[in-house]
């Protein structure tokens, strides 16, 4: 009998020959012209969660069929994806469950069971103040992507004088740093680093020491 239904409404609507409408129907955006469902007139194709019928069709583009599982007597049909497969919508397009996309340059996303799972596409990586760069930022680069640090030449001046007197800070600083790592070579004089905040401005910077493991073994001397 559920068989027999669609039969039997094609043999009610549909009848020969087909009368359109001389000029087509304008569609929004995202449904596209398609052949109703007697293979008569164009009409704008059903997205998803909007209302079909037999001649109502889904935009089958996007891989959407007319869902009556939640529909009483076969009325009320919602379009939804074929298999009850999940989908992504965002920004009036629909993305197949698995499909990988990039919504901009700086993401890459994939849809995952009726959800977006995203990661960036610029590195995050953080540049700590150094002396020959005491305050780096990030910035926006005219025709690039990613933003880029720079170095801003700000407060030379604090500089300079801070390596004969210690200006006094507006707040009090709480003192932070790392272990000093191990030394850069096994023997011999290398040189370890840390992060610390111990400074002038408490500011975090790279600071390095000379270090020596064990004195290097003499060479042989040349025959």
């Amino acid at each position: 009998s559920v068989m027999a239904l669609p039969l039997q409404v094609c043999a009610q609507l549909c009848r020969r020959p087909c009368y359109c409408p001389w000029v087509p129907p304008h569609c929004p955006r995202g449904s596209p012209l398609v052949l109703d469902g007697c293979g008569c007139c164009k009409i704008c194709a059903r997205r998803l969660g909007e209302p079909c019928d037999f001649l109502h069709v889904c935009d089958q583009s996007q891989g959407l069929v007319c869902d009556y599982s939640t529909a009483p007597m076969g009325t009320g049909a919602t379009c939804n994806f074929e298999e009850a497969e999940e989908g992504c919508e965002l920004n009036g397009r629909v993305y197949r469950d698995g499909e990988v996309f990039q919504p901009s340059c700086k993401l890459q996303c994939r849809c995952l069971d009726g959800g977006f799972s995203c990661i960036p596409l610029c590195q995050e990586d953080v540049r700590l103040p150094t002396p020959d760069c005491p305050f780096p930022r990030r910035v926006e680069v005219p025709g690039k992507c990613c933003p880029e640090w720079i170095c801003e030449a700000r407060d030379w001046h604090l500089l300079r004088d801070a390596r004969t007197v210690s200006l006094p800070l507006p707040y009090p600083c709480q003192e932070w740093g790392t272990e000093w790592s191990a030394c850069s070579v096994t023997c011999g004089v290398g040189f370890s680093t840390r992060v610390s905040n111990q400074n002038h401005y408490c500011r975090l910077e790279t600071q390095r020491r000379l270090c020596m493991a064990r004195p290097c073994p003499a060479l042989p001397a040349a025959s």
